[in-house]
């Protein structure tokens, strides 16, 4: 859990960073219409949520650190109380409550928004706001302005605007140990589901049943929702990167590819696992997965600060690239292959990438035009992969296998700390925890 503390000092954090004189303007997400007068289930934008862990929708965080509030300037524009609201909808928080939860300056009802904005931004020098990110949210901070630059004092309109969100992302880059641990529990609610899709798998099962046990494990623990559209490719389907349909029924002897991951309090976990339908690996399915896992588990061990991720990619390509020519799926020598790159058509993505709020982090992969060192406080995903799609020149005895395996990993002072270790992925693991089944 968040503290109440740690936002406070996230904003204070951001705002300081932030010129003399300015006004720093958040808004939260907004309901979107699934069809007619239905919504989807309510997401909160994820960088309002990092910075005030309010839940509900259409909110706005306004903040200033102009002298003429002393210290610094926080407050809130929230739904406002509404008694036949709340019947269909539930409960609002509303400004009173939201003053003292929040220790804000000041809470205003929605309906004041164009006031409170009017209010906040004149006689500031500097304006900061996600720019770009919501074509209304936009609309409605350039409406505020254009008035105060259109009102005889013109000059108590923000002569600069600022888009916040390099800055803000950035501060998103270093979790604190709060968020790891909250990462943690995600994790763990994902390790959970994935055991149990291996438990619960047999030949002419239904890709979707193997998605209903992840959600219903994700959802008993109180990850209402997946972090991103869940994949079980079975099969062929393994050999699809993104493949979401999880309608297909799954052959005796197919391997399956799952990548799942439970959002929980609004972080994300990212596991994927592959496993065989029946319990027992091929000796061709062995093969590739454990150039795979070695693979993984040589990145793991080389992972620690001020590796970057490319050098670490590079790492898994000379590994997988070695297995490949092994196993007489490349032919010619690992350098040939590793200078022209035809590794590429069986090991097609990055290694991995940024994880928090979003699975796909924010955060800069490259400073400067330099890559990017990995430093404490980093949370990555570790993902290499071997795919081998009907049309490749693979031998026939390989082709229609696909094999990932990825953890999540908090970067250390010293390495690195796995948050999804609780998941088994060696061989002999996951035969003996299906063959309990």
């Amino acid at each position: 859990m968040i503290s109440a503390q740690e936002f406070i000092s996230r904003q204070d954090r951001l705002l300081a960073q932030c010129q003399p004189n300015s006004v720093c303007i958040i808004p939260a997400a907004s309901l979107v219409t699934r069809s007619r007068d239905t919504e989807y289930l309510f997401r909160q934008d994820s960088d309002f949520w990092y910075l005030t862990g309010f839940e509900e929708p259409n909110a706005w965080l306004i903040m200033s650190n102009n002298p003429r509030y002393g210290e610094r300037y926080r407050a809130m524009v929230v739904q406002a109380k509404d008694k036949q609201a709340e019947i269909w909808q539930g409960k609002r928080l509303g400004a009173d409550a939201a003053l003292s939860r929040f220790s804000l300056d000041e809470a205003f009802e929605e309906q004041e928004l164009e006031e409170a904005l009017l209010e906040a931004m004149q006689g500031q020098d500097h304006l900061y706001a996600p720019i770009g990110a919501n074509e209304q949210h936009d609309k409605i901070l350039f409406t505020a302005l254009k008035t105060l630059k259109g009102a005889p004092k013109s000059s108590l309109a923000p002569s600069a605007v600022h888009d916040v969100q390099p800055t803000l992302h950035e501060m998103r880059v270093y979790k604190s140990a709060s968020e790891v641990a909250v990462m943690k529990a995600a994790a763990e609610i994902t390790a959970r589901a994935h055991k149990r899709a291996m438990q619960f798998a047999h030949p002419n099962c239904y890709e979707y049943q193997l998605e209903a046990e992840l959600h219903h494990e994700f959802a008993m623990a109180g990850a209402r929702s997946p972090a991103y559209g869940t994949i079980v490719g079975s099969g062929h389907n393994a050999c699809i990167l993104h493949y979401t349909e999880n309608s297909a029924q799954i052959n005796d002897g197919d391997l399956i590819l799952i990548d799942a991951g439970a959002e929980y309090q609004g972080y994300a976990a990212d596991i994927t696992r592959t496993f065989p339908v029946n319990g027992v690996f091929s000796d061709e399915q062995k093969a590739i997965y454990n150039v795979v896992l070695k693979a993984q588990k040589s990145v793991l061990d080389m992972l620690a600060p001020g590796v970057t991720l490319p050098e670490a990619m590079r790492h898994s390509v000379e590994i997988i690239t070695e297995g490949l020519v092994e196993l007489g799926i490349l032919k010619g020598s690992v350098a040939e292959h590793l200078e022209n790159e035809s590794w590429r058509q069986y090991y097609m993505h990055g290694l991995g990438h940024f994880l928090g709020l979003d699975v796909h982090d924010v955060g800069d992969y490259k400073q400067n035009d330099q890559d990017r060192p990995l430093a404490p406080g980093m949370v990555i995903t570790v993902e290499p992969g071997i795919y081998i799609g009907e049309d490749t020149d693979a031998p026939a005895r390989f082709k229609g296998i696909g094999v990932r395996i990825e953890d999540d990993v908090a970067i250390t002072a010293t390495g690195v700390d796995v948050l999804t270790a609780d998941v088994p992925k060696e061989i002999d693991e996951i035969e003996e925890l299906m063959a309990k089944a």
